[in-house]
């Protein structure tokens, strides 16, 4: 027996009550209702400026249009389906849709002006155009902020917890918890500008972006600059030089951004994971949940996990959308409306990918008790503060040793040494005095610069 109908995307199954904001854009709903209304604003433009002998419409008349185009829900989507079974085209189905909707309001003398002059993708180009800034700038960007406001808030908290630092994995010289979290937010500060600064822009010029069927039906007017106007009353940036297609360049540039955004957060996640797996995180249990169908002792990680993988696909699809869309043949050919069907895809994974860090980082408390029993058992890394100061002293007159770095790679490369063991080495150094004093005063979780303050470069 056949399954009832089922999504194939866990985005619409699974995963749809975290993603449904980019729906409301992104859908093939959502593209249409943008098409209405670029198909709405090109009639009210042309009888506002009275092309072609027609008379303004009444401002009842563009009230009852534009709700037409801003109401469009389930009656429109079902009409749209039937128009489109009989015209195997989409865009046409739209056209037939305001032309019904003109009919229904005694409108029909203007209903040769529906789609006038327009190559489907005048209309294509304009509705995606509107529909990608706004699933941007309505549902992921703020997910990001979401995510960077969490991260903010942590970075100032741990400002001055001390912990051991790692690189290759190894015990390095000590940092802050706060300020390592801070260098996550000002990298996706800095790549969250470059987001909302960009331009989303926007063709209207004919079937190869020329203006051929303007001029052929009035050679008067200034269609360049009418275009402009039409184009930037809707908020986008207009691109005067295309073919049939407006060249998508806006587009990989966006998903380039996006895509950078999320290896950024792949970053943070692998991160965060392995200072939980060090113990330097603890997690918090959620009532009722199980981490292990048969080790009831876990916690899993899953947030963290999750969310790398839905970064993962998120990536990999924005960088397929970057790349393909910048091509194509000639004047015009069909991939891009292909591809351009996946970006709701692309940046769902990416959205679901923010709601599970925000809700990770909600479920994790700092283990400051291990973080200083980590320092406490490596007194090694301050061989580089006591090299650095011993090569001062010698800069300075104070010192005869030849080769302090070597000197302290013979003591503390591949050992363990502690306190007691540092501090003899100090005292029979050959330094001054006052730089003795401020050597044996060190410790690991003292030796962290100036990485608190370095927090409040955030601002």
């Amino acid at each position: 027996m056949a399954l009832p109908l089922q999504p194939l995307s866990p985005l619409d199954g699974r995963y749809r009550a975290a993603v449904s904001g980019l729906g409301e854009f992104l859908s093939e709903a959502g593209l249409n209702r943008a098409r209405v209304h670029v198909e709405v604003e090109w009639l009210i433009y042309l009888t506002d400026h009275e092309f072609f002998g027609t008379e303004r419409m009444t401002e009842d008349q563009v009230r009852e249009l534009r709700r037409f185009a801003s109401s469009f829900g389930q009656a429109e989507i079902d009409e749209l389906a039937v128009l489109e079974a009989t015209t195997k085209h989409d865009v046409k189905a739209v056209e037939y849709l305001v032309r019904n909707r003109l009919a229904a309001l005694g409108l029909t003398e203007i209903a040769e002006l529906t789609h006038f002059a327009c190559t489907s993708e005048d209309v294509n180009n304009l509705s995606y155009a509107i529909t990608i800034r706004e699933a941007v700038t309505e549902v992921w960007m703020p997910a990001l902020r979401r995510v960077v406001a969490e991260l903010r808030a942590a970075a100032y908290s741990y400002r001055d917890d001390a912990m051991l630092a790692r690189t290759h994995g190894q015990p390095a010289t000590p940092t802050t918890m706060g300020k390592e979290l801070a260098v996550f937010v000002y990298r996706l500060e800095r790549l969250e500008k470059q987001v909302s600064q960009g331009e989303y822009l926007a063709k209207f010029s004919g079937a190869t972006g020329t203006f051929a069927a303007h001029l052929a039906a009035d050679n008067t007017k200034d269609w360049p600059r009418i275009s402009e106007e039409f184009v930037t009353s809707l908020g986008l940036t207009w691109n005067p030089l295309t073919t049939q297609i407006e060249s998508h360049d806006w587009q990989a540039e966006l998903y380039s951004r996006v895509a950078h955004v999320n290896r950024v957060l792949h970053n943070l996640c692998t991160d965060v994971w392995t200072y939980i797996s060090l113990g330097y995180f603890t997690q918090i249990p959620v009532v009722g949940a199980t981490g292990s169908s048969t080790m009831p002792h876990k916690i899993n990680p899953i947030k963290f996990e999750n969310a790398e993988a839905n970064l993962e696909l998120s990536s990999a699809l924005l960088d397929s959308l970057s790349q393909t869309l910048v091509t194509s043949r000639l004047q015009r050919d069909l991939t891009d409306s292909s591809t351009q069907r996946n970006i709701g895809v692309a940046l769902g994974h990416s959205l679901l990918a923010l709601d599970n860090i925000v809700a990770g980082l909600g479920q994790i408390s700092l283990n400051r008790k291990l973080l200083d029993d980590d320092l406490d058992d490596n007194w090694e890394v301050l061989g580089e503060a006591i090299q650095t100061v011993v090569r001062a002293e010698i800069t300075a007159g104070r010192s005869s040793i030849v080769d302090p770095y070597a000197l302290l790679k013979e003591l503390t490369r591949g050992k363990k040494i502690g306190q007691a063991d540092l501090v003899d080495f100090v005292t029979g150094l050959d330094i001054g005095d006052e730089a003795k004093a401020r050597l044996v005063q060190l410790s690991p979780s003292t030796y962290t610069g100036l990485a608190g303050g370095l927090v409040d470069y955030l601002g």
